[in-house]
């Protein structure tokens, strides 16, 4: 199929890549109606409508004298700019056409990469480890009084091992430059997935959030050590897991890590339904039952979320929150942002920490050493996200008219304001 010349080039006839490209979407591509740019293609020619087609979808390109060479040579490099063309259109392909490409991306594998192409089934094939991760610079005037001046990265390594299964770990550093010297560094995650259709079964210290607004009770970096099956369709997914908290910042009334979590959620179209579930295991356990609502109108969303916890009968047993949203920030889109508001009223028998807020509000239910012992808080929290540059975008929020029952303390407003990044 291929020779190499005394010049180091591997060639492949341009009229066998021609046959092949235009076989290859003759059911996907063909637009008989595209104008034909190549001087040298003539209209009865069997190839015409294909080279016409592909050329005005960018697929191919001529030379800069307007023609299209079909007897000449190609580097591999050049063949590899068409594959990758090829591979921006996988979703219009059929089984049949998708094994070609996938063959071809991995034939051509290096020069894909010398290219910059990053496709994730690409990656899986010829056992690339895909990299991803946030950078965040941050500061917060707390609840407490106090402030702080912090900095994180966060990296992340997925590994495929096959078609089904991927390996995934995220390395996190952290450092606050008002008083360390020296970033803490950890691995916060490693776990393992596996897929099974519509099904997925994850082993290992995994992230896990329950609610609505990025895990408004439970958002932790580290999330829990344990096993989850879930399945995920076109309008509801469901999670069953089992394993243990790695945080420590609970409640008074919830002493035992090890817990058992059922989650479900539905796309109604004209709402999103959420309901969680959370079994804290032991002789004085805890269970906590939520539901959450996201009823979208255009631009704007309407949001709502309510806790319980059924295991005891006192008096700061629930949560809830209710709000209102409007916009959706996009990391592609410079100047698109998202704006949010909502007030929410939380019982010390209900949050356990892992909040995914910045404002620190919360802790004054759990961290009696430095906030004092709150029974309750209820606040306004305010929230904007605007994309400054691709992949980079300003976050602030701000937490107004807090209150606290039954603590030692007063709590102040609280607020804060991120510069981040995305790659």
């Amino acid at each position: 199929m291929r020779t190499k010349d005394n010049k180091g080039i591997y060639s492949m006839r341009h009229t066998i890549l021609r046959a092949a490209v235009c076989a290859f979407f003759a059911g996907a591509a063909m637009t008989a109606s595209a104008a034909n740019p190549f001087s040298d293609v003539e209209s009865d020619s069997w190839a015409y409508e294909a080279v016409a087609s592909l050329s005005d979808q960018n697929i191919v390109e001529g030379y800069p004298d307007g023609t299209f060479k079909g007897e000449r040579n190609m580097t591999r490099y050049e063949l590899a700019q068409v594959i990758a063309r090829l591979m921006a259109r996988e979703d219009q392909l059929n089984a049949e056409q998708k094994a070609t490409l996938d063959r071809l991306a991995g034939e051509y594998a290096d020069e894909l990469a010398n290219l910059g192409v990053r496709v994730s089934n690409l990656e899986k094939k010829v056992g690339n480890i895909s990299w991803s991760g946030d950078a965040r610079m941050r500061y917060q005037n707390k609840s407490n009084d106090t402030d702080n001046w912090d900095g994180r990265m966060r990296i992340v390594a997925k590994a495929a091992v096959n078609d089904s299964t991927y390996a995934q770990t995220r390395f996190s550093a952290t450092m606050n430059f008002k008083d360390d010297k020296d970033a803490a560094v950890k691995a916060e995650q490693i776990f393992v997935n596996h897929n099974f259709g519509d099904f997925a079964v994850r082993l290992g210290r995994q992230p896990i959030t329950f609610g609505n607004q990025g895990g408004w009770l439970y958002n932790a970096a580290h999330g829990y050590d344990g096993a989850q099956l879930s399945y995920k369709g076109d309008r509801f997914g469901a999670t069953v897991g089992y394993g243990q908290f790695n945080a420590s910042d609970y409640g008074t009334n919830i002493t035992d890590r090890n817990i058992f979590f059922a989650k479900g959620s539905a796309d109604l179209k004209a709402a999103k339904l959420g309901v969680d579930y959370v079994r804290f295991t032991g002789d004085e356990h805890d269970n906590l039952i939520g539901v959450n609502l996201v009823v979208p109108a255009g631009d704007f969303r309407v949001f709502g979320e309510y806790w319980k916890n059924t295991s005891g009968d006192h008096d700061y047993d629930r949560a809830w929150n209710a709000g209102i949203g409007y916009g959706k920030m996009d990391l592609k889109k410079p100047g698109s942002f998202a704006l949010s508001l909502a007030y929410n009223d939380v019982d010390y028998g209900v949050y356990f920490g892992g909040t995914g807020l910045q404002t620190d509000v919360l802790s004054q239910l759990t961290n009696k050493a430095t906030y004092g012992d709150a029974d309750n808080v209820t606040f306004w929290n305010a929230m904007a996200d605007v994309t400054l540059q691709k992949n980079v975008y300003l976050h602030a929020e701000y937490a107004f008219d807090v209150d606290t029952e039954a603590s030692s303390t007063d709590a102040k407003d609280a607020w804060n304001v991120s510069l981040n990044y995305k790659f």
